[in-house]
């Protein structure tokens, strides 16, 4: 055999090392708990046959505790770019069958080094998350290499889409590269989130709590906000990163990928004239208005299990993509909250970021009250939604279905934080605030001394809405640029969506904004 034929089969065999990750027992215990492979992974991510490795070679340079005679190609995560849906995209994988997917020195520079090649190059990165945390055995490196891919995360933020999917465990430092990134999703049964576990809270706190219960799916789906997407198993997970890429571009230099989707954009459908209950405190559900307005359907829902009192999530609209963010009537009447606003600010950000134009379909009856949210700092959290629309650039477009109170009126994209177009529904009812609260507070005197103060107050009731609850007082006055018929929607949201998609505005000169966080 010559020596260049020598050298291929060296290569050769490495490669097939390297490819084995931990080794076949590893592989089998990680088949066994319903997880792929790093490989695996990859694999079904990306558009078949498309994986270009990086480093494939790198070993770790630990000499302490006995690691030098435990070297493993690739140190425990597989890195390199790809192809989704024919786009450039990066990844990064961690492999749980080498040293439990712990970060170390080597490990981290193989991931900072693809994610400096996606912001030069503009292209998304997917992070592929199953690791036990920092590689105790190389102490302080460890952490630097956390360091040194959080300042990429920050960096990047607003520039190129970054995506984290959970796909086992993800504790202590290590989850906050996943929480800057854009969104996570995690699984159900195999993953897992937390700052502290269950150990260390019963030592510290004296609580009791499970694996399960601190830190599961469905745990950072409903209850902390977290998470964005829950999915049943990694193949979900896997296509739902596919899935969320389909709407946004590859970086902030890009729109957005436009798809023909064969809904005609004059298609009008009568069963929106019904959606609206007769009674105003009857509530509705907003996915109704939302499936039948975009195209075929089709809602990626966002944050789907968090403050469902707002919905957000992407559609298309005439083939354009398009985020959605609309108060859900049936939840909390609609009312906005700590968390619903939090949620919707996020969520708005993220669209100006990425030059997908916002639609917003309004139903709100105000800011929920009580002591917890004043003291949970409702001001200051629902100034985050208000600041996240009013800084937003994009083409922003707004329908008004039937309540728009107060103040909430002004925060749901209203025309005075600089909407391009505002529509509002027949059944639209623009007020400070409903009619029964107003007269009470205008008219309580001459109520109180009113011969029959119940009918007296049910005539002012209906003099108010006459005049308040509709909205022609304020298309009076500009704030509503055309009363639509319902049917209507959709062709009218897609005629305004084309006249806009040249728009420009620019904002006075600054470093960056100081959001109420």
């Amino acid at each position: 055999m010559g020596r260049t034929k020598k050298m291929i089969e060296r290569l050769k065999e490495l490669r097939a090392k390297a490819e084995e990750g931990g080794g076949k027992e590893k592989i089998e215990e990680q088949h066994k708990k319903g997880k792929m492979t790093a490989r695996e992974r990859i694999n079904a991510l990306l558009d078949e046959g498309s994986f270009n490795e990086m480093d494939a070679f790198v070993e770790h340079r630990c000499s302490d505790f006995g690691m030098a005679e435990k070297k493993v190609l690739g140190d425990g995560v597989v890195t390199g770019w790809g192809k989704i849906r024919g786009r450039t995209v990066y990844v990064f994988s961690q492999d749980f069958t080498v040293f439990g997917g712990s970060l170390a020195e080597m490990f981290a520079l193989k991931v900072c080094k693809i994610m400096d090649l996606a912001l030069r190059n503009g292209a998304p990165v997917v992070g592929l998350n199953d690791s036990g945390g920092a590689r105790i055995q190389e102490g302080v490196l460890s952490l630097a290499g956390y360091g040194d891919i959080f300042y990429r995360n920050v960096i990047s933020s607003g520039v190129i889409p970054q995506i984290s999917v959970i796909l086992g465990p993800c504790a202590g430092g290590a989850v906050y590269s996943p929480a800057i990134t854009d969104f996570i999703i995690m699984t159900n049964k195999t993953s897992h989130m937390f700052i502290t576990g269950p150990k260390v809270i019963k030592v510290t706190t004296g609580e009791d709590v499970t694996f399960d219960d601190l830190g599961s799916a469905m745990t950072h789906n409903s209850k902390s906000g977290v998470a964005h997407f829950a999915a049943e198993d990694e193949k979900e997970a896997l296509s739902l990163v596919r899935r969320i890429l389909s709407y946004i571009p590859s970086s902030n230099r890009e729109k957005p990928p436009y798809e023909e989707t064969g809904d005609p954009p004059g298609r009008m459908d009568t069963k929106l004239d019904e959606v609206i209950p007769d009674v105003s405190t009857k509530p509705y559900d907003v996915h109704d208005v939302i499936k039948r307005v975009v195209d075929n359907g089709e809602f990626l829902e966002v944050h789907k299990h968090w403050a469902p009192n707002i919905v957000v999530g992407f559609a298309r609209l005439g083939g354009h993509s398009v985020g959605i963010v609309a108060n859900q009537p049936r939840m909390l009447a609609g009312c906005l909250d700590i968390n619903s606003s939090t949620k919707g600010a996020r969520f708005v950000r993220f669209c100006d970021c990425f030059n997908v134009p916002l639609v917003t379909f309004v139903d709100v009856p105000g800011f929920l009250p009580g002591t917890q949210q004043e003291w949970g700092g409702i001001i200051r959290n629902g100034a985050k939604l208000l600041y996240a629309f009013a800084e937003a650039t994009v083409p922003k477009l707004t329908v008004i279905l039937r309540k728009a109170y107060g103040g909430a009126y002004d925060v749901m994209c209203s025309k005075h934080i600089a909407a391009d177009l505002n529509f509002a529904w027949p059944s639209a009812e623009i007020a400070v605030m409903g009619a029964k609260g107003a007269v009470e507070i205008i008219f309580k005197k001459e109520i109180e001394q009113a011969e029959k103060p119940e009918e007296f107050e049910d005539k002012l009731i209906e003099e108010y809405e006459e005049k308040f609850a509709n909205p022609y007082a304020a298309a009076k006055y500009g704030y509503i640029d055309d009363v639509i018929e319902p049917h209507q929607t959709r062709p009218k949201l897609i005629a305004g969506l084309e006249s806009l998609m040249n728009k420009e505005q620019k904002l006075p000169w600054r470093k960056h904004g100081n959001i109420p966080l």
